[in-house]
């Protein structure tokens, strides 16, 4: 099976390189660490890779669209129809993730998963419909296990095909799903045991009673299938979306390829934290662009071991702080292998 063959091919990295790496950036004409988290992007991405200075290459993120059954519980300030909508925006070229991607130069590739819609051949859209949406998880599982299995799988597949046929230095995965917010907060819940009405946040921006519904609906479904915290496919089948699980499979496949996986924000985290309970080196991989608005995404940081690099109070999703960050790691690697050195310049060292 292609998910446990990806699984069996993740490792811990070899951080042997790690000095040589730190030897390097104290050799730029700089003060030592006086470019603080670029240093240890550079760094990071030189172990991962095991090169120094590390190559530079593709930045490629995927937007994966799905709908969610959950929105029959109205818990979302906008209609599930706005997931075809977007979709349409995104392949038009209108939307933030098109605007951030233009401008860092991080290649897009829109993917349907499973939106409740029949769209027309367009240029640039990837069909691979798992299912047209969930099911309402407040009522039953969200899809089969064998459709949460298919979900993972085109994940690892996408990424996998891009990495052989590409030059690949970094990937992402962002996000297009009404209700999705509701399918990552149940993720949380069930992979941590945190309390829903803890960590469940507004979304798109839902009001007091929507809240309401939104929590009550995210304890009905976790009640009702009882999803299993040592089985991440579980988890992923009775509460979460499919373009969570497609989203999965991309990070458990950067993990595999060692590609750096740079992550979004909620939606991104709850499918990393599914991967990371596939195996637990996957977080060596990961790099959190920004802490997230959306309430319970700190947790989910927490969980994963991870800092966000950013906080720039964002909680769009599509992969924007994604994007944002893949920026910041090329400029980190352009330093570490650009920047002259105290010897090549003819610039005096630190006096002993």
């Amino acid at each position: 099976m292609l998910l446990d063959d990806t699984i069996k091919r993740i490792r811990p990295l070899d951080r042997s390189i790690e000095t040589e790496a730190q030897q390097r950036l104290d050799s730029l004409t700089k003060p030592h660490g006086s470019l603080g988290k670029l240093e240890e992007l550079a760094r990071r991405i030189a172990v991962i890779q095991g090169k120094v200075p590390p190559r530079l290459g593709r930045k490629l993120l995927f937007v994966f669209a799905a709908d969610h059954g959950i929105t029959q519980e109205a818990v979302s300030a906008y209609p599930k129809e706005v997931t075809a909508q977007m979709t349409y925006n995104f392949l038009h070229g209108g939307a933030a993730i098109n605007v951030l991607a233009r401008h860092h130069g991080v290649d897009t590739e829109v993917v349907d998963v499973g939106v409740d819609h029949d769209f027309a051949a367009q240029r640039g859209l990837r069909t691979y419909k798992v299912r047209r949406g969930t099911a309402n998880f407040a009522r039953g599982p969200a899809m089969t296990r064998a459709e949460a299995l298919r979900a993972v799988e085109l994940g690892v597949q996408l990424a996998a095909a891009e990495a052989t046929a590409q030059n690949l230095f970094l990937l992402g995965a962002g996000d297009m799903g009404i209700g999705n917010t509701s399918s990552a907060a149940a993720i949380l819940c069930a992979l941590t045991g945190a309390a829903p009405a803890d960590v469940v946040g507004r979304g798109t921006g839902i009001d007091d009673a929507t809240l309401g519904r939104k929590i009550a609906a995210i304890e009905k479904g976790l009640d009702l299938s009882r999803p299993d915290p040592n089985d991440p496919l579980d988890v992923l089948a009775k509460v979460g979306g499919l373009e969570i699980g497609a989203m999965t499979g991309v990070i458990l496949a950067a993990a595999a390829l060692r590609i750096p996986m740079v992550l979004d924000g909620f939606i991104s985290g709850a499918a990393a934290l599914l991967a990371q309970r596939f195996c637990l080196h996957v977080r060596d991989v990961l790099f959190a662009s920004h802490l997230s608005a959306e309430r319970g995404h700190g947790l989910m940081l927490e969980e994963l071991k991870q800092t966000a690099v950013l906080d720039l109070a964002m909680r769009l999703g599509e992969g924007t702080g994604a994007c944002i960050l893949m920026g910041l790691i090329e400029a980190a690697v352009r330093i570490m292998g650009e920047m002259a050195t105290f010897e090549s310049a003819g610039v005096k060292e630190k006096i002993p």
